[in-house]
């Protein structure tokens, strides 16, 4: 079967010219449909809303790739709208990646010179923006779908706006599961590109070869499978942002393309030595240590270089202390909404749990964890048996340790600690790390009581129990796992 012919647009101008030229570049979805409701043609905003390209949708009807709740409802084009004019209605939209999104669909009837019914157009604005803007309005601690009240997090939303009304490229690091992706697409939201497309990829998702094809497109014939031309996401991204996640997986070879469309803006699709100037920002982010992969030949400095113009950290859960009751409540309310339950909150022992853990997982791990809570309690308040048991094997685990560490040393553990320090024949770290060993013995492994009888914060008795190597094995093992 043979590619159809480019649509045109005739009689406007001395000479017809390509209706792709004149909708791409179109922040909103354009669809064009035949009188019997299949589709004819989608723009590139309507590509990167649906999920699916111009090829994939051309000759299927059009509930099959708008997929909008309004067609179960009954198609508003079937009740003889060339009689009424056009129609906006608002409904949802489920994308080929199963994401529900809210639209503004605008229908239009196109009649030949007969006035007979010819097709219709759709447009379809995507309402995403503007409800994160309402839902944000009165609500304290969080910036988009970003929640937060610790000084680090209130640091960052402070900047936010600012950086976002800008065209400089961002680098966004942090720990996997910190929330650099809602980072990304509040950066994008805010900006003057919120109309958009944003188009996000996983450097380290597909292979070399068809990582390529995928970020710069391709000619038809330019290799083996080749059927037809494919525009790439910078092309898709075109007057919108491209996110590309987990930067540090970027090949060496493509990593110079990337560099030299940061110089131009210039990209060059496979096959094809006609360059083409895109408008995109570039945001990118990573939870690898990008300089140490310059030093190792892994990741080309002037990269870098270009990447790092802004550059916003995303600090671990463990470091923000007082966030992590914030989310606990935001996901439990939303979960218990979700599943139609009647769950008033977590116990006392639950929470003073939950509280304790450590999250190498960070957010994410523990949005899981509220889930898993959520999904197995049959009562009205989540109790510490609803939670995972590898959270309480933990605990169990770190407050054996920490008595076998005590009593292997009853000599030193009896030291006074009112003796003057040169007496006692120790330097102040070994005393510190006794003093850590006695709160924690005293609060029976609470790391949140034992950082009271300290006088200090869950994050520094954290790091410092880190810095002293009294972590339970699994926390280290979670911990090199992130950083490897």
């Amino acid at each position: 079967m043979h590619p159809a012919a480019p649509p045109l647009i005739s009689g406007l101008f001395s000479k017809p010219i390509e209706c792709a030229a004149a909708f791409n570049d179109l922040p909103d979805a354009v669809i064009f449909l035949s009188r019997h409701r299949r589709v004819l043609y989608l723009n590139r905003a309507a590509e990167v809303l649906t999920g699916l390209s111009h090829a994939e949708a051309r000759g299927l009807p059009c509930r099959h790739v708008v997929r909008s709740n309004l067609c179960l409802l009954g198609c508003p084009l079937t009740e003889s709208p060339w009689e009424g004019g056009a129609r906006c209605l608002e409904g949802d939209l489920i994308n080929r990646d199963r994401r529900r999104v809210p639209l503004r669909i605008s229908y239009v009837v196109l009649k030949d010179l007969e006035g007979r019914l010819a097709g219709f157009m759709e447009v379809l604005e995507d309402l995403r923006p503007f409800q994160e803007l309402e839902s944000r309005s009165g609500q304290a601690f969080r910036f988009s779908r970003i929640i937060g009240r610790s000084p680090a997090m209130e640091r960052l939303f402070a900047i936010l706006p600012g950086i976002a009304q800008t065209d400089s490229s961002v680098l966004i690091t942090g720990e996997t599961g910190t929330g650099k992706d809602l980072l990304a697409e509040a950066i994008h939201q805010l900006s003057s590109r919120a109309k958009g497309p944003f188009v996000k990829v996983n450097c380290g998702a597909l292979p070399e070869t068809l990582l390529e094809s995928e970020l710069f497109g391709h000619q038809k014939g330019a290799f083996t499978g080749a059927v037809e031309t494919k525009p790439g996401r910078f092309r898709l991204a075109h007057n919108g942002t491209l996110f590309l996640t987990e930067i540090g997986d970027l090949p060496l070879p493509l990593q110079v393309k990337l560099l030299t469309f940061l110089d131009d803006h210039v990209i060059y699709p496979l096959g094809s030595t006609k360059g083409m100037r895109v408008d995109v920002r570039i945001i990118a982010a990573t939870h690898r240590d990008l300089q140490a992969m310059v030093r190792e030949g892994r990741f080309h400095q002037d990269l870098l270089y270009r990447l790092n113009v802004v550059r916003m950290h995303i600090p671990p859960l463990r470091e923000r202390g007082e966030d992590i009751r914030l989310l606990l409540d935001h996901f439990l309310a939303a979960f218990v909404s979700d599943f139609h339950k009647y769950i008033n909150g977590f116990s006392k022992d639950a929470l003073q749990c939950l509280l304790e853990y450590s999250y190498p997982g960070n957010v994410r791990e523990l949005k899981n964890i509220v889930e898993y809570a959520v999904n197995v309690c049959r009562e009205d308040t989540i109790e510490r048996h609803h939670l995972p048991s590898y959270l309480t094997e933990a605990r169990v685990k770190l407050i054996s340790n920490l008595s076998e560490a005590w009593e292997s040393k009853p000599a030193e553990n009896e030291v006074s600690l009112g003796m003057p320090l040169e007496e006692r024949g120790a330097d102040w770290g070994e005393v510190e790390r006794r003093l850590i060993l006695k709160a924690l013995i005293k609060a029976k492994g609470r790391r949140h009581r034992a950082a009271e009888i300290l006088g200090w914060g869950r994050s520094t008795l954290w790091r410092k129990m880190k810095q002293y190597g009294l972590l339970s094995s699994a926390s280290a093992e979670s911990e090199r796992g992130e950083d490897s």
